[in-house]
């Protein structure tokens, strides 16, 4: 598969990279407290609270730049006040909201991040468990001499892979997406390409085949070298993937099922899946590619690749969501696991998981996040966890706040438009001018 600027572009320009939320601590922290008498405000007035969001989804909208945008931003356990413009593809007359459906991507990642918590939480699994107790193929790893080099000059892997390595991505393990050269064509040859993007060949946003089933996934990654030592420093990867069959082994069940009766169910996320249903199609968007400026379909929702079974469920970059099911799952990480009174993770888990746990051997300098952390599938920064997505969404809580956040939108590469920063941005800078004028 050759997808390599979609996801990539993301997280070079990442939600909270570049400082976005970096010095976002003293406009959140006051917020809930300043606000706490307009809590029975309609929605129309907590709108217009948001006007540097409202202002950005006018502007992607207005000028044809996307289909849609829908912003969700909500305070603690409160009801969200939703920002909607637009319709689910240009020259329809549906309108986007909150239930509409989106290729969330490496959205995916927090949730399989939160359900390895689960079991780390349950004595299923241990944070630095090695990697080789689960898949015992991933025992006695090679690392390549040099990076992105040959496949066969390669060294032995210094120590084993844990479980904290892959939620972090400092496992030492490649990307499709991310590597270059032999590597990442191998990758490619032996269906190691965890995501999807069209139906149609497209170039430079095309598709190779993936293998079926986690298990060939796995055993075929085992197969291949590192790119670095394992615990050396942050590289993006396939660890979230990879989990998703460590998941598989620790709970006895199949990934999405698990991620179905132990996330979505309880938690109230009703659409989320890894196949759209064909009795939702119609709240389906389209994804577009970004041509000279100009939006050109390249999955339309009744042809889209997200109606066909995947190879197998994608825990770093496979999942479609709503906005709604999105802002259930923030708001069940702001409760500390808990959300309208059902427990789907314990509080100890949340804090662990959306805290920086990277290894003390892992460096990230020079990386898409140096100077911040990372939690179990999430940066973290400033009190703020979360990640976005290939095709234009991105999602944070901010605990220090009470605040959680997201915005979808569908559009590849995401380099495209500075839509991962801008929106972080945006949310500062109404929460700064909310302070100024309490």
């Amino acid at each position: 598969m050759v997808y390599r600027d979609f996801d990539t572009a993301f997280s070079r320009r990442a939600l909270l990279r570049g400082g976005a939320l970096l010095g976002a601590g003293a406009a959140l922290s006051g917020a809930p407290a300043l606000f706490a008498q307009d809590k029975a405000a309609a929605s129309n007035a907590m709108r217009a609270m948001w006007p540097s969001v409202a202002a950005m989804v006018d502007k992607y909208v207005d000028e044809r730049k996307v289909a849609n945008m829908v912003a969700t931003l909500g305070w603690g356990q409160q009801a969200p006040t939703t920002i909607a413009k637009g319709t689910l593809a240009i020259g329809q007359s549906q309108r986007a909201d909150i239930d509409s459906l989106y290729r969330i991507y490496s959205m995916t990642k927090p949730i399989t991040g939160m359900a390895a918590m689960i079991l780390i939480d349950e004595g299923k699994l241990g944070l630095d468990q090695p990697l080789a107790e689960i898949l015992p193929k991933f025992a006695d790893m090679r690392v390549q001499r040099t990076y992105d080099g040959s496949l066969t000059d390669t060294v032995p892997a210094e120590r084993p892979i844990t479980i904290r390595q892959l939620l972090t991505h400092t496992a030492g393990l490649g990307y499709n997406i991310v590597q270059k050269g032999p590597i990442s064509q191998a990758y490619v040859q032996r269906g190691i390409v965890p995501g999807q993007v069209s139906r149609l060949p497209i170039p430079g946003l095309g598709r190779a085949p993936a293998v079926k089933g986690l298990d060939t996934f796995a055993d075929r990654l085992a197969e291949m070298p590192l790119v670095l030592q394992p615990g050396s420093k942050w590289s993006y990867s396939v660890g979230l993937d990879l989990m998703g069959r460590v998941i598989e082994v620790a709970s006895g069940m199949p990934f999405d099922r698990f991620l179905d009766e132990r996330i979505f169910q309880p938690t109230g996320m009703t659409s989320t899946w890894f196949r759209v249903p064909q009795s939702e199609i119609g709240r389906f968007t389209a994804n577009y590619g970004i041509v000279n400026g100009v939006p050109i379909p390249i999955d339309p929702a009744r042809a889209s690749i997200y109606l066909d079974e995947p190879s197998f469920p994608f825990g770093g970059a496979g999942l479609v969501s709503s906005p709604r099911d999105y802002d259930r799952f923030l708001r069940m990480l702001l409760g500390y696991g808990a959300i309208d009174g059902t427990r789907v993770m314990s509080e100890a888990a949340v804090k662990l998981g959306t805290s920086n746990i990277l290894p003390e051997t892992a460096t990230t300098e020079g990386t898409w996040v140096a100077g911040q952390g990372y939690g179990a599938g999430g940066r973290v920064s400033d009190g703020s966890y979360g990640w976005g997505g290939a095709a234009g969404t991105v999602a944070f809580v901010n605990f220090a706040a009470d605040l959680r956040a997201a915005l979808f939108t569908q559009y590849m590469p995401s380099e495209a438009y500075p839509i991962h920063e801008g929106f972080p941005a945006a949310v500062v800078s109404d929460l700064t001018a909310m302070r100024a004028a309490a």
